[in-house]
């Protein structure tokens, strides 16, 4: 049971809160049974604004190591100005053929860690998760959290099963009706 509001009480609560305590660290001041929500709750009844200095945890930001950058060449190097194309002799006759599956492709080990992941990377896991070793692609990630490669992979074509000629589909469908 609380011992009710007084006004020594009052007095002390909007006090400490414009000195900045928070609402637990009040309820702990004045003692007597009167908890945080007690002192969220009249301080809200008597309409206190904000305080002069809000008191807010310490927290600590943790930054993600930076990657290693290859160090600048000793010379300068002077780039072309402009990309050059290269035009073949003669025109080659390209056939699409369209592979059953993907080639399966060599897993190097990737370059992010779940602590270097960005938003644009590739998120395809890389190893066995409970070892070390594990890491992920790393690589820039297109419209999907996964680059080309690892979109072609993960996301494959839906293939109709058991697709039957149009003929043979309606002739069956029209029997049920004769």
């Amino acid at each position: 049971m609380t011992a009710g509001w007084t006004e020594d009480r009052v007095g002390a609560l909007k006090k400490l809160w414009l000195e900045g305590q928070s609402a637990s660290q009040i309820a702990k001041t004045l003692g007597g049974g009167v908890t945080r929500n007690a002192v969220i709750g009249k301080v809200h009844r008597l309409g206190l604004s904000g305080r002069a200095a809000p008191s807010q945890p310490a927290r600590t930001t943790f930054r993600a190591a930076a990657r290693p950058r290859p160090a600048a060449p000793a010379a300068p190097v002077q780039a072309p100005s402009a990309p050059r194309r290269i035009e073949a002799a003669a025109p080659r006759r390209v056939m699409a053929v369209q592979p059953s599956a993907p080639a399966p492709m060599p897993e190097l080990p990737g370059t992010a860690t779940v602590m270097t992941l960005g938003a644009h990377m590739c998120k395809w896991p890389i190893g066995d998760p409970s070892s070390r070793e594990f890491s992920f692609c790393g690589r820039r990630a297109t419209e999907n959290v996964y680059c080309g490669e690892h979109a072609r992979v993960a996301y494959q074509p839906q293939v109709r099963r058991g697709a039957k000629d149009g003929a043979t589909e309606l002739a069956r469908s029209l029997r049920r009706y004769i």
